[in-house]
Order: C-alpha cells, then structure tokens, then sequence
C-alpha cells in the first residue's frame, strides 16, 4: 500500500519543511522498484476493451506532479529532469510549452505577484479545480461506462463526470449552478476518447490553473484528448484555451501509468481547521 503522506505534502503550495518531505520520499523509495517492476510486466499484454469495442480507460492512474504547466516534468525536490508519477511509480512524462505561456498582460502580472501565503483554495481545502486535479501528485480512478466516464480525484476525495451521449454544454444561464470543474462532454475518434469541459467556472483566485499559480477565467475551455499506449500506459494530451488570460492555446503532453490491481484510491481528509490558515502562515 501507498505511504499518503507523501502526495499530501507536495500538494500544498506553501513551503514545508525539507526533512519531513525527504523523510516520506526515503520511506516510499524502498516501495517504488517493486511497483515498476509489475508495470513493466504488465505492459506486454493485450489492451483492454469494452463490449463496445472501445479501449478500456478504466483503472487507477497514475499521473505526473505538475506544479507549472509550461516545464517539463522535473523531480519536486531536485528540479532535475524526471520520469516519476506522483504516487510512487515511474514512467510518467510530461511536455509543457518550452518556454512561458503565452499570457496576456493581466495574467502575466498576476503569475509575477502570485503568493500562495496570501490565498490559495487548496490551502482553505476548496476543491483543487479542472486542471490542477489532473496535474496533481496522486492518482486519478477513470471508471468508463457507454455513456459516462467518471474521473474519481484522489485529491480532495472529487469526483467528475463526462457525458458521452451527445448532450451540449449548457449556457451560462442554464447551468445550475458556477463550478469548480466545468462541465464535460466527450466522444470517441477511433481509439482516443476526447473530452471538451467549459465553465462557468469560478474566477481567480478561487480557481488555478496550476500550483505556479498561472490564473484562469471563467472563459476556461479545455480539451483532452486520451489513448491508451499499451496495456499500462495512457496517453494524455491537453489543451487550453482562455482569451481573457492568455494570447493562444497552449497544449502539455503527458504519459500516465496503471497503477497495481493492489492499489486504491485512499481517502484524502482536508478538514476545516487547516493548522497553515489557523496559524497564520496564509491567509
């Protein structure tokens, strides 16, 4: 089983002492060989499918920390380059933008000022949002049914649907309410489940793009596009678009892991009396 307190401590975006994550890492490092050991064995069989025909999404996925949607996956504590997922497997990769994205001057402005000592919805144990659910440092349980594929986040215990039946997004005016993860549709093109999540979402600062703190709008679209590589690999590619934060599209291009049959996605508990609030150490 998975040490937790690992993911948990890399997840916030306020400083924690080095020891106490060094210490965790050492703990689970003695874990990790043997677990990439049963994903490499595992590769080599025959890719899952459904009824249907379609691939087989289903199954806990690991995938890569990203705490700046425009590096390359780097190692949380060294900053050198890596291939580590965040929940203590190996294989991830991940490709930003090679270089900033491309902002507009407001964003850019706020990105340069971003404090997370000053607010962050994680920190208040808000929900992490669209993005930083899927860039976060523990996995991620996809359950695929004919007209549904649920995203079961182990960050903040979330959960996320995506319609496969044809529906439209609604309108602004007829969603039922501003949200956290947008709401998703998806289809299929020949093997790649494509999914397309708009708002209304909440505004800056309840909702980030990334830890970095890049901002977003509630003019977010985002399009993802997922292929299963080999029976333990996931191809994830993702795409955003928001005029009022930034000048063009962006894309990133990930590679997820399975995670053992053994595995689990574990309870994640953000309580309202977060000692970093209480104390004072972000507002």
């Amino acid at each position: 089983m998975r040490n937790p307190f690992l993911p948990l401590c890399l997840v916030a975006t306020v400083a924690l002492p080095l020891f106490s994550i060094s210490a965790a890492a050492q703990e689970a490092a003695s874990q990790t060989q043997t677990r990439a050991s049963k994903v490499s064995n595992a590769a080599s069989s025959p890719i899952p499918r459904t009824a249907d025909g379609k691939p087989d999404l289903s199954g806990l996925w690991d995938h890569p920390f990203v705490v700046d949607m425009s590096k390359d996956l780097e190692d949380f504590l060294t900053h050198k380059p890596s291939n580590k997922c965040g929940a203590e497997v190996t294989g991830c990769t991940q490709k930003g933008t090679g270089g900033e994205l491309p902002m507009t001057p407001w964003a850019a402005d706020w990105t340069k000022n971003f404090d997370p000592t000053r607010y962050d919805a994680t920190g208040h144990c808000n929900p992490m949002g669209y993005t930083r659910s899927m860039n976060a440092p523990v996995p991620t349980e996809i359950v695929q049914t004919p007209k549904e594929i649920v995203f079961l986040h182990e960050s903040m215990f979330a959960f996320h649907v995506v319609y496969l039946d044809a529906r439209p997004h609604p309108t602004a005016d007829e969603a039922p309410e501003t949200k956290w993860y947008g709401h998703s549709v998806g289809h299929w093109e020949g093997d790649t489940l494509v999914v397309d999540t708009v708002g209304p979402f909440f505004a800056t600062p309840k909702m980030l793009l990334d830890t970095r703190g890049h901002p977003v709008s509630e003019d977010l679209h985002v399009v993802e596009r997922f292929h299963r590589i080999d029976a333990t690999h996931l191809g994830y590619e993702v795409t955003v678009e928001d005029p009022k934060m930034y000048t063009k599209p962006f894309t990133n291009v990930r590679t997820w892991v399975l995670m053992p049959k053994s595995e689990e996605v574990l309870e994640y508990v953000c309580t309202e009396n977060n000692k970093e609030v209480e104390e004072h150490h972000i507002k």
